[in-house]
C-alpha cells in the first residue's frame, strides 16, 4: 500500500512541473527561447519562434 501511495505522490508532483512551462507562442515563452542557445532548439521551435516572436505576434494568454 505504501508503495501505491508513494507511487501517486510521485506523480502529482511529477505533472505539476511538467505544468509550469509557458504556453508556445506566448511572450514569456518567447523570451525563455531567446535566451537558449540556438543550436539547442529543434526546428519545431525554430519555426514557432519565427511565427510568434520575430513578427511580435504574441499568443494571449
Amino acid at each position: 500500500m505504501k508503495k501505491i501511495i508513494l507511487f501517486l505522490s510521485s506523480m502529482a508532483f511529477v505533472a505539476t512541473l511538467a505544468a509550469c512551462s509557458p504556453e508556445v507562442g506566448t511572450k514569456a515563452w518567447c523570451e525563455g527561447l531567446a535566451e537558449k542557445t540556438k543550436s539547442d532548439w529543434t526546428a519545431s521551435e525554430a519555426t514557432d519562434f519565427a511565427k510568434y516572436c520575430l513578427l511580435k505576434n504574441y499568443k494571449n494568454k
